[in-house]
Protein backbone atom coordinates (compact mmCIF):
# COMPACT_ATOMS: atom_id res chain seq x y z
CA UNK A 1 0.00 0.00 0.00
CA UNK A 2 1.10 3.55 -0.39
CA UNK A 3 2.04 5.65 2.04
CA UNK A 4 4.75 4.66 4.25
CA UNK A 5 8.17 2.21 4.86
CA UNK A 6 6.87 -0.97 7.15
CA UNK A 7 9.78 -1.86 9.84
CA UNK A 8 9.83 -6.00 10.79
CA UNK A 9 9.96 -4.67 14.75
CA UNK A 10 6.59 -3.20 14.38
CA UNK A 11 7.15 0.43 13.71
CA UNK A 12 5.85 2.77 10.73
CA UNK A 13 7.76 6.01 9.86
CA UNK A 14 5.17 7.64 7.30
CA UNK A 15 5.50 10.45 5.40
CA UNK A 16 2.39 11.88 7.12
CA UNK A 17 4.34 13.17 9.70
CA UNK A 18 1.28 13.56 11.89
CA UNK A 19 1.46 16.00 14.89
CA UNK A 20 -0.61 16.40 18.01
CA UNK A 21 -2.85 19.16 17.32
CA UNK A 22 -5.57 20.65 20.32
CA UNK A 23 -7.70 19.86 17.86
CA UNK A 24 -7.41 15.88 17.75
CA UNK A 25 -6.92 16.01 21.58
CA UNK A 26 -10.00 17.78 21.94
CA UNK A 27 -11.97 15.91 19.83
CA UNK A 28 -10.39 12.29 20.99
CA UNK A 29 -11.75 13.77 24.74
CA UNK A 30 -15.28 13.98 23.67
CA UNK A 31 -15.12 10.63 21.29
CA UNK A 32 -13.69 8.79 24.34
CA UNK A 33 -16.24 10.30 26.94
CA UNK A 34 -18.75 7.61 25.01
CA UNK A 35 -16.91 5.34 27.50
CA UNK A 36 -18.04 7.40 30.27
CA UNK A 37 -21.75 6.12 30.13
CA UNK A 38 -20.73 2.46 30.07
CA UNK A 39 -18.71 3.01 32.87
CA UNK A 40 -21.57 4.87 34.75
CA UNK A 41 -23.69 2.04 34.49
CA UNK A 42 -21.06 -0.41 35.18
CA UNK A 43 -20.96 1.27 38.74
CA UNK A 44 -24.06 2.30 39.52
CA UNK A 45 -26.17 -1.10 39.18
CA UNK A 46 -23.94 -3.09 41.40
CA UNK A 47 -24.38 -0.39 43.94
CA UNK A 48 -28.21 0.02 43.64
CA UNK A 49 -28.52 -3.49 44.22
CA UNK A 50 -26.95 -3.61 48.01
CA UNK A 51 -29.73 -0.81 48.90
CA UNK A 52 -32.12 -1.65 51.05
CA UNK A 53 -34.84 0.75 50.00
CA UNK A 54 -34.50 -0.26 46.22
CA UNK A 55 -34.32 -4.12 47.48
CA UNK A 56 -37.57 -3.72 49.55
CA UNK A 57 -39.19 -2.01 46.68
CA UNK A 58 -38.37 -4.43 44.25
CA UNK A 59 -36.94 -7.33 45.76
CA UNK A 60 -37.71 -8.30 48.68
CA UNK A 61 -36.78 -11.65 48.40
CA UNK A 62 -33.18 -11.00 48.85
CA UNK A 63 -33.43 -8.79 51.93
CA UNK A 64 -35.76 -11.44 53.69
CA UNK A 65 -32.79 -14.15 52.55
CA UNK A 66 -29.88 -11.59 53.82
CA UNK A 67 -32.00 -11.58 57.11
CA UNK A 68 -31.46 -15.32 57.66
CA UNK A 69 -29.17 -16.23 60.45
CA UNK A 70 -26.97 -19.25 58.85
CA UNK A 71 -27.25 -18.10 55.11
CA UNK A 72 -24.76 -19.17 53.17
CA UNK A 73 -22.68 -15.85 52.64
CA UNK A 74 -21.87 -16.74 48.55
CA UNK A 75 -25.47 -17.09 47.92
CA UNK A 76 -27.14 -14.06 49.73
CA UNK A 77 -28.12 -12.07 46.84
CA UNK A 78 -28.44 -15.15 44.40
CA UNK A 79 -31.61 -14.23 42.46
CA UNK A 80 -32.53 -14.30 39.01
CA UNK A 81 -34.46 -11.58 38.70
CA UNK A 82 -32.14 -9.28 40.20
CA UNK A 83 -29.07 -10.42 37.92
CA UNK A 84 -31.73 -9.78 35.25
CA UNK A 85 -31.73 -6.05 36.23
CA UNK A 86 -28.17 -5.61 35.60
CA UNK A 87 -27.88 -7.71 32.72
CA UNK A 88 -30.38 -7.51 30.46
CA UNK A 89 -28.92 -4.25 29.46
CA UNK A 90 -26.30 -6.50 27.24
CA UNK A 91 -28.61 -8.39 25.44
CA UNK A 92 -29.84 -4.87 24.14
CA UNK A 93 -26.27 -3.48 23.54
CA UNK A 94 -25.97 -7.23 21.79
CA UNK A 95 -28.40 -6.36 19.14
CA UNK A 96 -27.59 -2.06 18.61
CA UNK A 97 -24.30 -2.66 18.22
CA UNK A 98 -25.06 -5.16 15.13
CA UNK A 99 -27.62 -2.76 13.76
CA UNK A 100 -25.08 0.22 14.06
CA UNK A 101 -21.95 -1.74 12.04
CA UNK A 102 -24.51 -1.65 9.60
CA UNK A 103 -25.84 1.52 9.77
CA UNK A 104 -22.47 3.21 10.58
CA UNK A 105 -21.53 3.38 6.88
CA UNK A 106 -24.54 5.48 6.08
CA UNK A 107 -24.53 7.87 8.70
CA UNK A 108 -20.94 8.00 10.24
CA UNK A 109 -18.86 7.03 13.47
CA UNK A 110 -20.40 10.64 14.92
CA UNK A 111 -24.13 9.90 14.15
CA UNK A 112 -23.94 6.53 15.63
CA UNK A 113 -22.60 8.53 19.06
CA UNK A 114 -25.16 10.82 19.10
CA UNK A 115 -28.05 8.29 18.51
CA UNK A 116 -26.52 6.32 21.45
CA UNK A 117 -26.07 9.36 23.82
CA UNK A 118 -29.67 10.18 22.83
CA UNK A 119 -31.10 6.17 24.03
CA UNK A 120 -28.86 6.12 26.99
CA UNK A 121 -30.22 9.67 27.94
CA UNK A 122 -34.12 8.19 27.67
CA UNK A 123 -32.89 4.89 29.42
CA UNK A 124 -31.85 6.66 32.46
CA UNK A 125 -34.59 8.83 33.01
CA UNK A 126 -37.15 5.94 32.97
CA UNK A 127 -34.82 4.07 35.56
CA UNK A 128 -35.11 7.00 37.59
CA UNK A 129 -38.65 7.04 37.11
CA UNK A 130 -39.30 3.28 37.68
CA UNK A 131 -41.94 2.21 39.90
CA UNK A 132 -41.85 -1.44 39.03
CA UNK A 133 -39.47 -4.06 37.62
CA UNK A 134 -40.92 -3.64 34.15
CA UNK A 135 -39.76 -0.36 33.91
CA UNK A 136 -36.79 -1.33 35.26
CA UNK A 137 -36.13 -3.66 32.76
CA UNK A 138 -37.51 -1.11 29.52
CA UNK A 139 -34.97 1.15 31.10
CA UNK A 140 -31.78 -0.82 30.99
CA UNK A 141 -33.05 -2.16 27.44
CA UNK A 142 -32.65 1.38 26.24
CA UNK A 143 -29.55 1.72 28.01
CA UNK A 144 -28.08 -1.38 26.39
CA UNK A 145 -28.97 0.62 22.55
CA UNK A 146 -27.10 3.37 23.92
CA UNK A 147 -24.11 1.67 25.50
CA UNK A 148 -24.32 -0.64 21.89
CA UNK A 149 -24.26 2.21 19.79
CA UNK A 150 -21.25 3.92 21.04
CA UNK A 151 -19.32 1.06 21.74
CA UNK A 152 -19.37 0.06 17.99
CA UNK A 153 -19.01 4.01 17.03
CA UNK A 154 -16.22 5.66 19.41
CA UNK A 155 -13.36 3.04 19.84
CA UNK A 156 -13.30 3.12 15.50
CA UNK A 157 -13.44 6.76 15.55
CA UNK A 158 -10.41 7.13 18.23
CA UNK A 159 -8.33 4.25 16.05
CA UNK A 160 -9.16 6.36 12.94
CA UNK A 161 -8.64 10.20 13.82
CA UNK A 162 -5.28 9.95 15.96
CA UNK A 163 -2.05 9.68 14.85
CA UNK A 164 -0.47 6.59 13.81
CA UNK A 165 2.61 6.71 16.39
CA UNK A 166 0.12 7.74 19.67
CA UNK A 167 -3.07 5.73 18.55
CA UNK A 168 -2.71 3.45 21.17
CA UNK A 169 -2.25 5.78 23.84
CA UNK A 170 -5.29 8.03 21.93
CA UNK A 171 -7.62 5.06 22.47
CA UNK A 172 -6.96 4.13 25.90
CA UNK A 173 -8.60 6.98 26.55
CA UNK A 174 -11.93 4.95 26.04
CA UNK A 175 -11.23 2.60 28.73
CA UNK A 176 -10.32 5.67 31.18
CA UNK A 177 -13.45 7.10 30.64
CA UNK A 178 -15.45 4.15 31.67
CA UNK A 179 -13.02 3.85 34.53
CA UNK A 180 -14.34 7.36 35.57
CA UNK A 181 -17.68 6.74 35.03
CA UNK A 182 -17.23 3.85 37.76
CA UNK A 183 -15.63 5.72 40.23
CA UNK A 184 -18.07 8.37 39.71
CA UNK A 185 -21.00 5.69 40.32
CA UNK A 186 -19.64 4.29 43.18
CA UNK A 187 -18.91 7.55 44.86
CA UNK A 188 -22.41 8.87 44.02
CA UNK A 189 -23.78 5.17 44.99
CA UNK A 190 -22.08 5.66 48.58
CA UNK A 191 -23.63 8.78 49.15
CA UNK A 192 -27.18 8.04 48.04
CA UNK A 193 -26.97 4.80 50.04
CA UNK A 194 -28.68 6.80 53.18
CA UNK A 195 -31.72 8.30 51.29
CA UNK A 196 -34.90 6.33 51.01
CA UNK A 197 -35.04 7.53 47.43
CA UNK A 198 -31.20 7.32 46.82
CA UNK A 199 -31.23 4.82 44.31
CA UNK A 200 -33.84 6.95 42.52
CA UNK A 201 -30.96 9.63 41.75
CA UNK A 202 -28.61 7.09 41.36
CA UNK A 203 -30.24 5.58 38.11
CA UNK A 204 -31.45 8.79 37.26
CA UNK A 205 -28.02 10.75 37.40
CA UNK A 206 -27.20 8.61 34.30
CA UNK A 207 -28.77 11.42 32.13
CA UNK A 208 -25.96 13.81 33.09
CA UNK A 209 -22.96 11.78 31.29
CA UNK A 210 -25.08 11.16 28.39
CA UNK A 211 -26.19 14.60 27.58
CA UNK A 212 -22.38 15.62 28.13
CA UNK A 213 -21.31 12.95 25.50
CA UNK A 214 -24.48 14.10 23.13
CA UNK A 215 -23.88 17.57 23.40
CA UNK A 216 -19.44 17.08 22.98
CA UNK A 217 -20.95 14.59 19.69
CA UNK A 218 -22.67 17.55 18.27
CA UNK A 219 -19.57 20.05 17.90
CA UNK A 220 -16.88 18.00 16.26
CA UNK A 221 -16.54 16.66 12.80
CA UNK A 222 -16.75 13.22 11.86
CA UNK A 223 -13.37 10.72 10.98
CA UNK A 224 -11.85 11.79 7.60
CA UNK A 225 -12.09 7.87 7.06
CA UNK A 226 -15.97 7.68 7.48
CA UNK A 227 -16.31 10.91 5.65
CA UNK A 228 -14.83 9.45 2.58
CA UNK A 229 -16.48 6.32 2.71
CA UNK A 230 -19.26 9.05 2.76
CA UNK A 231 -18.11 11.10 -0.31
CA UNK A 232 -17.47 14.09 1.19
CA UNK A 233 -13.96 15.02 0.77
CA UNK A 234 -13.92 18.37 1.14
CA UNK A 235 -15.01 17.87 4.92
CA UNK A 236 -12.31 15.13 5.56
CA UNK A 237 -9.85 17.47 4.10
CA UNK A 238 -10.94 19.92 6.13
CA UNK A 239 -11.15 17.62 9.60
CA UNK A 240 -7.51 15.56 8.81
CA UNK A 241 -5.92 19.21 8.57
CA UNK A 242 -7.45 20.48 12.31
CA UNK A 243 -6.46 16.96 13.73
CA UNK A 244 -3.23 16.99 11.70
CA UNK A 245 -1.77 20.28 11.71
CA UNK A 246 -0.78 22.57 8.86
CA UNK A 247 2.20 20.76 6.75
CA UNK A 248 1.63 17.27 7.92
CA UNK A 249 1.24 15.39 4.81
CA UNK A 250 -2.50 15.84 4.47
CA UNK A 251 -3.15 15.44 0.92
CA UNK A 252 -0.97 12.55 1.28
CA UNK A 253 -3.38 10.20 3.88
CA UNK A 254 -6.03 11.73 1.95
CA UNK A 255 -5.37 9.58 -0.98
CA UNK A 256 -4.22 7.14 0.83
CA UNK A 257 -7.64 6.88 2.24
CA UNK A 258 -9.35 7.64 -0.99
CA UNK A 259 -7.50 4.33 -2.68
CA UNK A 260 -8.82 2.50 0.19
CA UNK A 261 -12.40 3.67 -0.02
CA UNK A 262 -12.01 2.82 -3.85
CA UNK A 263 -11.30 -0.75 -3.47
CA UNK A 264 -13.79 -1.57 -1.02
CA UNK A 265 -16.52 0.00 -3.22
CA UNK A 266 -14.75 -1.89 -6.00
CA UNK A 267 -14.97 -5.21 -4.34
CA UNK A 268 -18.79 -4.77 -4.16
CA UNK A 269 -19.53 -7.19 -1.49
CA UNK A 270 -21.32 -6.99 1.49
CA UNK A 271 -19.23 -6.63 4.41
CA UNK A 272 -21.20 -9.37 6.40
CA UNK A 273 -19.70 -11.80 3.89
CA UNK A 274 -16.41 -10.51 3.07
CA UNK A 275 -15.20 -10.44 6.86
CA UNK A 276 -15.57 -14.36 6.49
CA UNK A 277 -13.56 -14.81 3.43
CA UNK A 278 -10.36 -16.70 4.37
CA UNK A 279 -8.01 -13.66 4.10
CA UNK A 280 -9.64 -12.61 6.82
CA UNK A 281 -9.77 -15.32 9.38
CA UNK A 282 -6.62 -13.62 11.47
CA UNK A 283 -8.89 -10.24 11.60
CA UNK A 284 -12.11 -12.17 12.76
CA UNK A 285 -10.65 -14.45 14.94
CA UNK A 286 -8.90 -11.17 16.69
CA UNK A 287 -12.72 -9.81 16.50
CA UNK A 288 -14.41 -12.40 18.23
CA UNK A 289 -11.89 -13.76 21.14
CA UNK A 290 -10.38 -10.81 22.03
CA UNK A 291 -13.92 -9.33 23.80
CA UNK A 292 -14.86 -12.64 24.38
CA UNK A 293 -11.20 -13.30 26.91
CA UNK A 294 -11.67 -9.81 28.05
CA UNK A 295 -14.76 -10.87 30.30
CA UNK A 296 -13.54 -13.83 31.02
CA UNK A 297 -11.08 -12.60 32.71
CA UNK A 298 -14.28 -12.11 35.03
CA UNK A 299 -14.06 -8.23 35.42
CA UNK A 300 -17.08 -6.77 34.56
CA UNK A 301 -19.17 -9.28 36.66
CA UNK A 302 -16.76 -8.05 39.42
CA UNK A 303 -16.95 -4.35 38.72
CA UNK A 304 -20.99 -5.12 38.23
CA UNK A 305 -20.85 -6.79 41.44
CA UNK A 306 -18.29 -5.37 43.44
CA UNK A 307 -20.19 -3.86 46.52
CA UNK A 308 -22.21 -7.38 46.73
CA UNK A 309 -19.45 -9.03 46.51
CA UNK A 310 -17.69 -7.12 49.53
CA UNK A 311 -20.43 -7.26 52.09
CA UNK A 312 -20.71 -11.50 51.31
CA UNK A 313 -17.11 -11.64 52.23
CA UNK A 314 -17.69 -9.98 55.77
CA UNK A 315 -17.76 -6.12 54.45
CA UNK A 316 -20.66 -4.11 56.07
CA UNK A 317 -22.92 -2.02 53.63
CA UNK A 318 -21.04 1.47 53.81
CA UNK A 319 -17.44 -0.39 53.99
CA UNK A 320 -18.42 -2.40 50.75
CA UNK A 321 -19.26 0.68 49.06
CA UNK A 322 -16.13 2.19 49.72
CA UNK A 323 -14.49 -0.60 49.07
CA UNK A 324 -15.85 -0.49 45.44
CA UNK A 325 -14.72 2.97 44.99
CA UNK A 326 -10.92 2.10 45.97
CA UNK A 327 -11.48 -0.61 43.45
CA UNK A 328 -12.01 1.63 40.73
CA UNK A 329 -9.56 3.95 41.45
CA UNK A 330 -7.42 1.62 41.64
CA UNK A 331 -8.25 0.62 37.81
CA UNK A 332 -8.23 4.64 36.85
CA UNK A 333 -4.77 4.80 37.66
CA UNK A 334 -3.50 1.71 36.11
CA UNK A 335 -5.38 2.76 32.84
CA UNK A 336 -3.04 6.25 33.08
CA UNK A 337 -0.44 3.77 32.91
CA UNK A 338 -0.99 1.65 29.72
CA UNK A 339 -1.84 5.05 28.27
CA UNK A 340 1.69 6.07 28.93
CA UNK A 341 3.67 2.88 27.65
CA UNK A 342 1.17 1.38 25.18
CA UNK A 343 2.81 2.70 21.74
CA UNK A 344 6.51 2.14 23.94
CA UNK A 345 6.02 -1.65 25.13
CA UNK A 346 3.51 -2.83 22.41
CA UNK A 347 0.04 -4.36 23.34
CA UNK A 348 1.49 -8.22 23.67
CA UNK A 349 4.20 -6.75 26.34
CA UNK A 350 0.90 -5.49 28.02
CA UNK A 351 -1.33 -8.79 27.57
CA UNK A 352 1.07 -10.80 28.80
CA UNK A 353 2.26 -8.68 32.17
CA UNK A 354 -1.07 -7.94 32.57
CA UNK A 355 -2.42 -11.39 32.86
CA UNK A 356 0.42 -12.75 34.95
CA UNK A 357 -1.42 -10.50 37.56
CA UNK A 358 -4.42 -11.41 37.31
CA UNK A 359 -4.16 -14.82 37.51
CA UNK A 360 -2.15 -14.44 40.85
CA UNK A 361 -4.08 -12.30 42.39
CA UNK A 362 -7.11 -14.38 41.21
CA UNK A 363 -5.88 -17.81 42.79
CA UNK A 364 -4.70 -15.57 45.88
CA UNK A 365 -8.60 -14.72 46.60
CA UNK A 366 -9.70 -18.21 46.20
CA UNK A 367 -7.21 -19.66 48.87
CA UNK A 368 -7.72 -16.79 51.21
CA UNK A 369 -11.81 -16.96 50.69
CA UNK A 370 -11.14 -20.87 51.49
CA UNK A 371 -9.00 -20.60 54.70
CA UNK A 372 -11.10 -17.89 55.90
CA UNK A 373 -14.98 -18.38 54.73
CA UNK A 374 -15.12 -22.42 55.28
CA UNK A 375 -15.76 -24.64 52.39
CA UNK A 376 -19.60 -23.77 52.40
CA UNK A 377 -19.31 -20.15 52.88
CA UNK A 378 -21.28 -20.04 56.55
CA UNK A 379 -18.15 -19.19 58.74
CA UNK A 380 -18.09 -15.24 59.04
CA UNK A 381 -14.52 -13.54 57.62
CA UNK A 382 -12.18 -11.76 59.80
CA UNK A 383 -12.08 -7.76 58.87
CA UNK A 384 -8.42 -8.33 58.57
CA UNK A 385 -8.73 -11.17 55.96
CA UNK A 386 -11.73 -9.23 54.29
CA UNK A 387 -8.60 -6.16 53.72
CA UNK A 388 -6.26 -8.60 52.21
CA UNK A 389 -9.06 -9.74 50.32
CA UNK A 390 -9.64 -6.11 49.03
CA UNK A 391 -6.01 -5.39 48.47
CA UNK A 392 -5.51 -8.62 45.97
CA UNK A 393 -8.95 -7.86 44.18
CA UNK A 394 -7.45 -4.10 44.11
CA UNK A 395 -3.61 -5.74 42.51
CA UNK A 396 -6.11 -7.76 39.60
CA UNK A 397 -8.19 -4.69 38.92
CA UNK A 398 -4.83 -2.92 38.29
CA UNK A 399 -3.32 -5.87 36.17
CA UNK A 400 -6.56 -5.41 33.90
CA UNK A 401 -6.49 -1.39 33.66
CA UNK A 402 -3.33 -1.54 32.13
CA UNK A 403 -3.89 -4.42 29.68
CA UNK A 404 -7.12 -6.59 28.94
CA UNK A 405 -9.32 -3.50 29.94
CA UNK A 406 -8.23 -1.05 27.20
CA UNK A 407 -6.18 -3.36 24.89
CA UNK A 408 -9.26 -5.02 24.18
CA UNK A 409 -11.02 -2.15 22.77
CA UNK A 410 -7.81 -1.03 20.86
CA UNK A 411 -6.97 -4.05 19.00
CA UNK A 412 -9.89 -4.69 17.20
CA UNK A 413 -10.71 -0.92 16.24
CA UNK A 414 -7.17 -0.84 14.50
CA UNK A 415 -6.89 -4.62 12.57
CA UNK A 416 -9.46 -4.38 10.10
CA UNK A 417 -9.24 -2.50 6.14
CA UNK A 418 -11.81 0.08 5.82
CA UNK A 419 -14.09 -1.67 3.94
CA UNK A 420 -15.47 -4.07 6.76
CA UNK A 421 -13.65 -2.05 9.57
CA UNK A 422 -17.07 -1.13 11.26
CA UNK A 423 -18.79 -4.83 10.60
CA UNK A 424 -15.39 -6.03 12.55
CA UNK A 425 -15.74 -3.33 15.29
CA UNK A 426 -19.51 -4.33 15.47
CA UNK A 427 -18.80 -8.49 15.77
CA UNK A 428 -16.79 -7.65 18.43
CA UNK A 429 -18.81 -5.45 20.48
CA UNK A 430 -21.62 -7.93 19.76
CA UNK A 431 -19.22 -10.33 21.04
CA UNK A 432 -18.67 -8.33 24.28
CA UNK A 433 -21.71 -8.24 25.00
CA UNK A 434 -23.19 -11.76 24.36
CA UNK A 435 -20.72 -12.77 26.82
CA UNK A 436 -20.87 -10.23 29.64
CA UNK A 437 -24.58 -11.00 29.59
CA UNK A 438 -23.92 -14.67 30.02
CA UNK A 439 -21.70 -14.04 33.09
CA UNK A 440 -23.46 -11.43 34.29
CA UNK A 441 -26.63 -13.49 34.34
CA UNK A 442 -24.85 -16.43 36.46
CA UNK A 443 -22.56 -14.61 38.54
CA UNK A 444 -23.90 -15.19 41.71
CA UNK A 445 -25.72 -18.30 41.05
CA UNK A 446 -21.83 -19.11 39.97
CA UNK A 447 -20.77 -17.53 43.01
CA UNK A 448 -23.20 -19.68 45.25
CA UNK A 449 -22.93 -22.77 43.77
CA UNK A 450 -18.92 -22.38 43.05
CA UNK A 451 -18.20 -20.40 46.21
CA UNK A 452 -14.45 -19.96 46.53
CA UNK A 453 -14.13 -21.69 43.35
CA UNK A 454 -15.36 -19.14 41.54
CA UNK A 455 -12.08 -16.91 41.14
CA UNK A 456 -10.21 -20.62 40.53
CA UNK A 457 -12.67 -20.56 37.17
CA UNK A 458 -11.52 -17.25 36.03
CA UNK A 459 -8.00 -17.71 36.92
CA UNK A 460 -8.36 -20.57 34.56
CA UNK A 461 -9.07 -18.43 31.76
CA UNK A 462 -6.55 -16.06 32.48
CA UNK A 463 -3.89 -18.99 31.68
CA UNK A 464 -5.91 -19.98 28.66
CA UNK A 465 -6.00 -16.22 27.35
CA UNK A 466 -2.64 -15.73 28.22
CA UNK A 467 -1.33 -18.48 26.09
CA UNK A 468 -3.64 -17.29 23.51
CA UNK A 469 -1.95 -13.63 23.20
CA UNK A 470 1.67 -15.17 23.62
CA UNK A 471 0.69 -17.36 20.24
CA UNK A 472 -1.35 -15.59 17.99
CA UNK A 473 -1.12 -12.08 18.57
CA UNK A 474 0.86 -10.02 16.47
CA UNK A 475 2.31 -6.91 17.71
CA UNK A 476 0.84 -3.74 16.31
CA UNK A 477 2.18 -0.93 17.66
CA UNK A 478 3.04 1.96 15.17
CA UNK A 479 1.65 0.48 12.49
CA UNK A 480 -0.45 2.83 9.94
CA UNK A 481 -4.23 1.04 9.67
CA UNK A 482 -4.07 1.06 6.60
CA UNK A 483 -0.72 -1.17 6.17
CA UNK A 484 -1.97 -3.66 9.06
CA UNK A 485 -2.21 -6.25 6.26
CA UNK A 486 1.64 -6.67 6.76
CA UNK A 487 1.87 -7.73 10.31
CA UNK A 488 -0.83 -10.74 9.55
CA UNK A 489 1.88 -11.71 6.64
CA UNK A 490 4.61 -11.57 8.98
CA UNK A 491 3.03 -14.15 11.77
CA UNK A 492 4.34 -17.41 11.75
CA UNK A 493 0.36 -18.92 12.07
CA UNK A 494 -1.14 -16.36 10.03
CA UNK A 495 0.43 -16.01 7.02
CA UNK A 496 -1.11 -18.92 5.55
CA UNK A 497 -4.09 -17.04 5.54
CA UNK A 498 -3.37 -14.02 3.98
CA UNK A 499 -0.79 -14.33 1.67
Amino acid sequence: MAGGVFSTTGGSEHHYNSKVTASVVITCVVAASGGLIFGYDIGISGGVTTMVPFLRKFFPSVLKKAAEAKTNMYCIFDSQVLTAFTSSLYIAGLAASLFAARLTSSVGRRNIMLIGGCAFLAGGAINGAAVNIAMLILGRILLGLGVGFTNQAAPVYLSEIAPPKWRGAFNTGFQFFIGIGVVVANCLNFAMSKLSYGWRLSLGLAVVPALAMTLGGLLISDSPSSLVERGKLAQAKKALGQARGEGAGVEGELADLVKASEAAKAAKREPFVTIFERRYRPHLTMAVFIPFFQQLTGINVIAFYAPVLFQSVGFGSDSALIAAIILGLVNLGSILVSTAVVDRYGRRFLFIIGGAQMFICQIGVAVLLAMTGGANGTKHIQKGYAVVILVLMCLYAAGFGWSWGPLSWLVPSEIFPMKIRATGQGISVAVNFATTFVLSQTFLTMLCHFRYGIFLFYAGWIAAISAFVVLLLPETKGVHMDEMGKVWKQHWYWRRFVE
